[in-house]
């Protein structure tokens, strides 16, 4: 409890009162707690000092402290300052229409086409360990350009729409000016097939590692082009690039299927701190992509790395993986597969601290809910080095602080504990 008073210390200059304060400590005890549900009323009958419900609610839906100086103030406290950037989306399944962004659009909880919230995020893998840096909600094109319905949202007016590859890159942009070293950025297709996302990254000098589709074309190895010869005659002056060599761009998809057999290689590969192993087969090839070429946009030279099961013929998943040209197969491998681990820390995120549990519907009392949620993972992520010996799991460190604080409920509410000693004597209960 002191080290999480001196946790939340930390944040007192991002909130203008005592009264925002008091209920910073509120919000991170009922996240904290052991409340199953994360929403304002059910975490605030588990709080030991309560206070008034207009209150709490008010400091999420209607106050006037800005959620992003809580999040630089979280990434400058981060105790770890280099690692992998993954991107993904993450996404909030609801059933009414008038939660902000909320839209029928794909779902991941889901695994279909449903009505949901999508935020894009951003965490920070190193060491075994995940570190949230950011989120940012999406707003499809059907919000935006609804103005009365942006305004019942609370949506300002400066918001529009903006594509999740440009959420992505505000993201890694932001870790980059607090300080944070970015080793390597992952993303699954919805990414990858994005050629201006790649080319950011190309401009920014970071390796890269991108799920993408099989229908993305490229050539093999880099290509020799010539601009456009003068016009010599009257008509319209020649526009597109022309290659020098009897070359053709093709899909991934035909270029894997005319690997020989011996291109393939048989790899084992495990995630930090997890114990199953995973096998494949792989194969990895020097690739230029080849996306509007005849323009001139000609990318540098990657990787294409290729992935089928043992003792398959099809090839499952593709990536681009942006490393220098003497880089293992094992560490494309590797460092590809790097983002599935990520999976486990959304899981975390929502079962443990309900980040997809906020029943508002307004754009700020959303983003407040997801920043403190991130201010709570961090600081248990922290916790988890307050052992002897090996670190404690995720869920472990959870249990452990969630039954201090119902310690602690109890403390402050003894009539609570005696009413449930009496139904012990009649009921099997287990306390």
């Amino acid at each position: 409890m002191r080290r999480l008073l001196r946790y939340l210390e930390q944040f007192k200059g991002c909130f203008s009162s005592r009264l925002q304060r008091a209920s910073l400590r509120r919000y991170l005890q009922g996240l904290l707690g052991d409340s199953p549900r994360k929403s304002m009323q059910a975490m605030l009958t588990r709080v030991t000092d309560p206070g008034h419900y207009q209150t709490f609610q008010h400091f999420i839906t209607h106050a006037t402290w800005d959620w992003q100086p809580v999040w630089r103030r979280l990434l400058e406290l981060l105790p770890v300052r280099e690692g992998i950037l993954v991107i993904d989306d993450t996404s909030f399944p609801k059933q009414g229409k008038h939660s902000v962004g909320v839209a029928r659009q794909y779902c991941g909880a889901l695994g279909k086409i449903a009505n949901c919230q999508v935020a894009t995020t951003a965490l920070l893998w190193a060491k075994g360990r995940a570190w949230i840096l950011g989120a940012a909600l999406y707003l499809p094109q059907e919000w935006t350009r609804d103005r009365a319905r942006c305004e019942r949202a609370h949506i300002p007016t400066p918001i529009r729409f903006q594509e999740k590859w440009r959420l992505a890159l505000t993201l890694l942009r932001r870790a980059r000016a607090a300080g944070l070293t970015v080793t390597a950025v992952l993303a699954d297709a919805a990414y990858g097939d994005v050629t201006v996302f790649r080319e950011a990254l190309h401009r920014l000098d970071l390796p890269y590692a991108l799920g993408i589709s099989s229908y993305l074309t490229v050539f093999r190895g880099t290509p020799r082009v010539v601009a456009p010869a003068a016009a010599i005659r009257r008509g319209r002056p020649a526009t597109r690039f022309r290659l020098l060599d009897d070359v053709k761009p093709i899909t991934v998809k035909t270029l894997a299927a005319a690997l020989p057999a011996r291109a393939w290689r048989r790899i084992t590969w495990h995630n930090e701190q997890q114990l199953t192993r995973w096998r494949a087969e792989f194969a990895a090839i020097r690739v230029t992509p080849a996306h509007a070429w005849r323009h001139g946009h000609l990318l540098p030279e990657i990787w294409l790395l290729v992935q089928r099961p043992l003792g398959s013929r099809t090839v499952a998943k593709y990536f681009f993986v942006h490393l220098p040209v003497t880089t293992a197969l094992k560490r494309l491998v590797w460092i590809a597969h790097q983002r599935w681990a990520i999976e486990q820390q959304y899981q975390h995120l929502k079962d443990e601290l309900g980040l997809d549990h906020f029943e508002g519907r307004s754009y700020p009392g959303w983003h407040r809910h997801v920043v403190l949620t991130a201010v709570a993972y961090t600081f248990l992520q922290q916790e988890r080095s307050h052992t002897r010996g090996r670190p404690l799991t995720f869920p472990a460190v959870r249990t452990l602080v969630c039954e201090v604080f119902t310690a602690l409920y109890f403390a402050a509410h003894p009539k609570q504990l005696d009413h449930i000693i009496q139904l012990r004597r009649h009921l099997p209960l287990r306390i």
